[in-house]
């Protein structure tokens, strides 16, 4: 099982020099939030791109990340993660591109 984190490329690149990842959601961080947001699978991720991040003109990178090991709860029908993401949990980045077709709402 693979759960996905839409981030900032800026905040990702962060992570890389701190050792670990501490956004929840656009302009909120763990320690606001108490969790990071997660997505079950892409029409999910895809879901939450529309709902919160249309606006944004920075580049978006979709993580993947396996939860084993980490405190994931579903929530909602989301996976919160309680607790920072190790850089060693995200096994695949990308640039985030919405589906074929796909108009923004």
């Amino acid at each position: 099982m693979t759960i996905l984190h839409l981030a900032l490329a800026t905040d990702w690149q962060a992570a890389q020099h701190t050792g670990d990842y501490r956004v929840s959601t656009l302009g909120r961080t763990l320690d606001d939030e108490g969790f990071i947001h997660c997505s079950r699978d892409t029409a999910q991720l895809h879901g939450v791109h529309d709902a919160f991040y249309t606006a944004v003109t920075e580049p978006l990178l979709v993580l993947e990340i396996d939860p084993t090991g980490l405190d994931v709860r579903i929530e909602n029908g989301f996976p919160h993660l309680y607790g920072p993401l190790p850089l060693t949990a995200v096994t695949a980045t990308h640039p985030y591109q919405p589906p074929p077709g796909h108009t923004s709402t």
